[in-house]
């Protein structure tokens, strides 16, 4: 006999949830080993730090630590590892030096959790995200999820921000009489995810003139978690936080251990500048967990204090650095630049950003997507990446997880179906 529920009644967000689209793709990638995902950011499995967590989580688990780390930690996150994630900011070029302060860090369940509890603070639904045109397509999910409205940025075929187009932007918004509901911009500055680039300070600058001359004096959300992944060189653009003409800005920036250490500890953190703003994120991150896993966050306290995560990052850095060319002279080889596509070989990430010829449609629901499954492929659709859906031309393509053969095979399948269109 079926069992029968009985209806319930859902909240808005309830009601409009769907499971997101970076969900069913690492479902896909997991479910079917034949099928090669191009697509979920995965890291690879062969420079995971297994030794480095293997050591310290035989240290952590010792009876009689003074902080026992397998028992429960603070809110705001274990001091230690604040005290150490300021360091390694402050490490990066251009920034300032000793000004960092960890009363304003606090760690959270990888930094997607720190961009939704700050969001969450900031916005109701209605209310207005300003994002880059293209713009990390799991933030723009998140968004809408809230009822909350991302607006694009108008950027160049590169990415590049274009300030005279923020510019048009918001006296748009004005004009809508919308001003009021605009709550936040978010920039994604290191080796973005989807394009790839990095935002120069001269862009930084331009956004921050822009936007304190609209009278637009709102919270900058920086999310720098791919800086560490260049292959090699940093990029020198100091963030927000160092960069005098964002002063007078609410700002918060987004780092990770995810994604440069181990995805698996799920451990990222947010600096805030705002005290409000952040003791209110603090409030509904204890309503939520009362905080991260204590022990994850003491394991890589222990690797930033041991001095070995720099050489875990120059390790990774040449290993993605080496799957970013072989990806990249895949494509080429292929012949996909004499079809018409166009994209820039990546300096950092684990992301290649491919337009196709105008005209050609790449989204999930078309024959070139269906194809590429058909071959054995997958990829996340381009117009995913777009607040409006459009363009339909694009394509991300991540070089992170499959094995080398794999991702040269992955490639091959890709462009075979790229050269039937």
């Amino acid at each position: 006999m079926a069992n029968s529920e009985t209806p319930i009644s859902f909240s808005r967000q309830g009601r409009d949830i769907a499971t997101p689209v970076i969900v069913d793709l690492m479902a896909r990638a997991l479910a079917n080993p034949k099928l090669l995902s191009l697509a979920a950011g995965f890291t690879d499995n062969e420079v995971l730090p297994r030794e480095l967590v293997g050591r310290f989580a035989a240290e952590l688990t010792q009876a009689g630590l003074a902080d026992e780390p397998l028992q429960y930690g603070q809110n705001q996150g274990r001091q230690r590892l604040r005290e150490l994630s300021c360091a390694a900011i402050e490490n990066h070029p251009g920034e300032q030096q000793n000004v960092f302060d960890s009363a304003a860090m606090f760690v959270t369940n990888g930094s997607q959790q720190a961009l939704y509890l700050a969001v969450q603070a900031l916005c109701d639904p209605g209310d207005i995200v300003l994002v880059e045109e293209p713009s990390y397509f799991v933030c723009l999910e998140m968004l809408k999820g809230l009822g909350l409205r991302p607006v694009g940025i108008p950027c160049d075929e590169t990415g590049g921000i274009l300030a005279d187009g923020l510019a048009e932007r918001l006296r748009e918004l004005d004009a809508a009489g919308e001003r009021s509901k605009v709550k936040a911009i978010y920039l994604v500055s290191y080796f973005c995810n989807p394009s790839s680039r990095c935002l120069s300070a001269d862009e930084k600058r331009a956004v921050a003139k822009v936007l304190l001359e609209g009278g637009y004096q709102i919270p900058v959300i920086e999310d720098a978690a791919y800086r560490d992944l260049y292959f090699d060189a940093p990029h020198l653009a100091p963030s927000i936080i160092s960069m005098p003409e964002f002063d007078s800005f609410p700002k918060l920036y987004l780092g990770t251990y995810t994604k440069p250490f181990a995805t698996g500890l799920k451990i990222g953190y947010g600096y805030c500048t705002h005290s409000e703003w952040r003791e209110k994120i603090l409030c509904i991150k204890g309503h939520q967990d009362f905080g991260s896993a204590h022990f994850t966050q003491a394991i890589i306290e222990r690797v930033l204090e041991s001095g070995l995560y720099a050489g875990h990052l120059a390790r990774i850095q040449k290993h993605y650095g080496r799957k970013a060319h072989i990806l990249d002279s895949a494509l080429a080889e292929g012949g996909l630049r004499e079809a018409g596509w166009k994209w820039t070989a990546p300096k950092g990430g684990l992301i290649l950003w491919l337009r196709a010829p105008q005209g050609m449609d790449l989204r999930m629901e078309s024959e070139f997507c269906q194809g590429c499954i058909d071959q054995g492929v997958l990829y996340v659709p381009g117009d995913l990446c777009f607040p409006d859906g459009k363009p339909w031309n694009c394509a991300r393509l991540s070089s992170g997880a499959l094995p080398e053969a794999k991702l040269r095979e992955a490639a091959g399948r890709f462009v075979t179906q790229a050269l039937l269109r």
